[in-house]
């Protein structure tokens, strides 16, 4: 089974170079596990989000920020393969 992977974005907040970025390492990285990565500009304000099928694994305003992009990458994985070697990102 392909999973969807979702990132919700603010774009007042000037991050949809980050969204963008971040779905590319998604594709790469999951090319096998992925069926799409989709990028949804939020209705409100300071919205970052990450989901995998309907799993929340990543919001900003919890997490008071942003993570290093081998600690999405780990979650990611966990979700959607998680017997997946991330090699480098794993350590």
């Amino acid at each position: 089974m392909k999973h969807t992977l979702t990132i919700e974005y603010c774009p007042r907040c000037g991050w949809l170079l980050r969204a963008a970025w971040m779905a590319q390492e998604m594709l790469t990285t999951f090319q096998d596990e992925l069926k799409s990565v989709t990028l949804v500009p939020s209705e409100t304000g300071g919205t970052y989000q990450i989901r995998v099928d309907d799993v929340l694994i990543f919001d900003r305003k919890q997490e008071d920020g942003f993570p290093e992009i081998k600690i999405l990458k780990q979650r990611v994985r966990d979700q959607i393969n998680p017997q997946k070697s991330l090699g480098h990102a794993d350590r």
